[in-house]
């Protein structure tokens, strides 16, 4: 026994030894790119002055060399620069190699900036005096300062992902004479119709619970997850009940998003003048907008901050990159697929080595050509590149196809004079969003296979035939649905999914590079494009209405863009649900108040009509290039 005590405390030094060890072998070959870095560049860090006196953090990363001036490239943002002090927090990387000034700043009140912090502040069009400031003027002051106090050539650019994205675009409409080029990537746009905090007017149940206790400092960190998740997502947010009780947790009283979100049910003043397309007028610089085909954070925000530039500033330089990735992937070096989907060769470094960093040599170095193209984006399914002017591509036709009593698809008219598909609505088993037990929310849900809703009796179905041809889609899809339903709300949820065709398998290359190569794809449902909308909204954001209990209405919503080929031998399939939880809150499937209502006043199972006949008739128009 002794022996054996020996062995065992032998073993863990041992372990103990080697962790430490391999720590050490990381630690060193972080400080080892730091020290490559730090021969070439120098940090700063800056209280830079903005015009009503408050003084926001910036850290500025500068190229020691002086043989010619350099290109200033800066990140907005309220999530923090750290690290602060002495340590880098670059790593070497094609702007590195470049020599561009890299520039990093907490906005106003946040971290180490001075001032009041607003979340998604809106523009202030309205500007009286010096006093008067939003995210456009502090832009325009910082790069004022940088323009005097850096070895630059004299032109700037911004960037930024996701809250950092939304930055970036209010950056644009500083208009500063020196800002020549700027990027916003998976931006956030409208926190109410489509990304991040509501999908459809749908208030976001797990992913606002889980990010913005955080964001606003409560709950030390992300502690109000701790308390809700103990088994899974579904089960536990399932248990948890509502908003309000999972307001009861935050326990918050003060002016925080967290609360103007329960006082703004509605798309009224407060959302309206955060969208900020409402900024996205006369641009100046060139504009690069990036967003992801499966970016379930804000994939809407991409796409419409891509048409209102269009629209709005059709004077603008501007261009369009999509690809198959998830929110932020395009960053991931060797990206090549996910979930259980590939998609070919690391479509990540295409991007920045063929479409950002051209984008930004052109515009702020002076060198280069002017990008070929003003629209790429990448194709699903046959998984390549399009390069095109303008998007929606100008062959694209918006073509019908209707649902039919039989199960079918097809794009000729329902003749049935009555003719309806129902299924029971229950708030007691909402349909998951994933067919797997999950802890937090997952990246891969946007394409997942879909065979676990098919399955269910409140998930309705319709497939077309085995394709002979190709069929692509590429733009927006309108939603036109016919429906009745016994109460006064529901939630409508419609997916465009592809089916794989039987004895579909994927190639070595594939299977070794995703996660979970053996995954059985023979059947495979893979999930294009699908949104919720919450009813009530079905004549205006700022106008909900009760629905009329067992009489027919027409449903209309938009869901956003999509690009992919359906092969010859697959399937598209659509899909109808009324929730999908816990992505989405459920719906009391009552016209009330659903961020003060309980459990107890739901309507836990109504019925739900899809009508296909010919006065009635359910139809998605689909964005077929021809």
């Amino acid at each position: 026994m002794k022996h054996v005590k020996c062995m065992l405390l032998a073993g863990l030094l041992c372990g103990l030894f080697g962790m430490k060890l391999y720590a050490q072998q990381e630690t060193s070959k972080t400080d080892s790119a730091e020290l490559k870095l730090r021969q070439s560049y120098t940090k700063r860090e800056v209280m830079i002055p903005m015009r009503d006196g408050v003084k926001l953090y910036t850290s500025i990363y500068e190229p020691k060399d002086r043989s010619e001036k350099h290109p200033i490239l800066m990140m907005r943002t309220p999530y923090s620069c750290e690290p602060y002090g002495d340590k880098f927090g670059i790593k070497e990387n094609i702007y590195t190699q470049h020599q561009y000034i890299l520039v990093y700043q907490d906005i106003r009140g946040r971290h180490k900036s001075e001032g009041e912090f607003v979340q998604v502040r809106p523009l202030n069009k309205n500007k009286k005096s010096k006093k008067d400031i939003d995210e456009a003027t502090d832009t325009y002051d910082t790069i004022e300062w940088l323009l005097k106090h850096t070895y630059n050539n004299g032109n700037a650019g911004t960037w930024g992902i996701s809250y950092d994205g939304f930055q970036a675009t209010m950056t644009a409409s500083s208009n500063h004479p020196a800002l020549k080029a700027v990027s916003p990537q998976g931006p956030v746009t409208d926190w109410f119709r489509g990304d991040d905090r509501h999908h459809n007017g749908a208030f976001t149940f797990l992913q606002t619970t889980n990010f913005l206790p955080w964001l606003e400092g409560r709950h030390a960190g992300k502690g109000v997850m701790k308390e809700i998740v103990k088994n899974d997502v579904y089960t536990d947010f399932l248990r948890l009940g509502t908003f309000k009780d999972a307001d009861a947790l935050v326990q918050d009283t003060t002016e925080t998003l967290w609360n103007l979100i329960k006082n703004h049910p509605n798309f009224d003043a407060f959302w309206q003048e955060r969208d900020a397309r409402q900024s996205c007028y006369n641009l100046k610089p060139a504009m690069l907008v990036v967003g992801g085909l499966f970016d379930s954070e804000d994939c809407y925000g991409a796409w419409n901050t891509y048409k209102a530039i269009k629209e709005q500033s059709p004077e603008t330089e501007l261009y369009l990159a999509f690809g198959p990735w998830w929110h932020g992937a395009w960053t991931r070096p060797g990206f090549e697929g996910f979930g259980n989907i590939y998609f070919g060769k690391s479509t990540s470094k295409f991007y920045r080595e063929e479409i950002e960093y051209p984008f930004f040599r052109y515009y702020l170095e002076g060198k280069g050509e002017k990008p070929k193209h003003h629209v790429s984006v990448f194709h699903t399914g046959k998984n390549e590149w399009v390069f095109a002017e303008e998007w929606p591509l100008p062959e694209m036709q918006p073509t019908p196809y209707y649902i039919h009593g039989d199960g079918s698809v097809s794009t000729e008219a329902p003749e049935e004079k009555e003719s309806f598909t129902e299924y029971v609505s229950d708030m007691s088993k909402p349909v998951p969003y994933t067919g797997n037990p999950t802890r937090y929310r997952t990246l891969e849900y946007m394409l997942d296979d879909q065979r676990f809703a098919t399955a269910r009796p409140d998930v309705i179905s319709f497939m077309t035939p085995v394709l002979t041809d190709t069929l692509t889609l590429a733009g927006p899809i309108e939603v036109e649905l016919q429906t009745a339903i016994s109460s006064t709300d529901a939630d409508f949820m419609v997916k465009v999914i592809d089916v794989f065709p039987e004895n579909f398998q994927y190639p070595k290359e594939a299977t070794e590079y995703l996660k979970n190569g053996r995954y059985p794809m023979s059947g495979y449902e893979m999930l294009v494009r699908g949104e919720l909308f919450r009813g009530r909204f079905r004549t205006g954001f700022d106008n909900p209405q009760p629905f009329e209990p067992n009489q027919i209405t027409p449903v209309h919503y938009t869901l956003y863009d999509v690009a992919h080929t359906f092969l010859p031998g697959h399937r598209l399939m659509i899909q109808i649900q009324s929730s999908w939880f816990p992505i989405i809150d459920r719906n009391p499937q009552r016209f009330i108040d659903t961020y003060q209502c309980s459990v107890e006043d739901f309507v836990m199972k109504q019925n739900i009509r899809i009508y296909h006949q010919q006065n009635a008739a359910t139809r998605l128009i689909l964005p077929v290039v021809k």
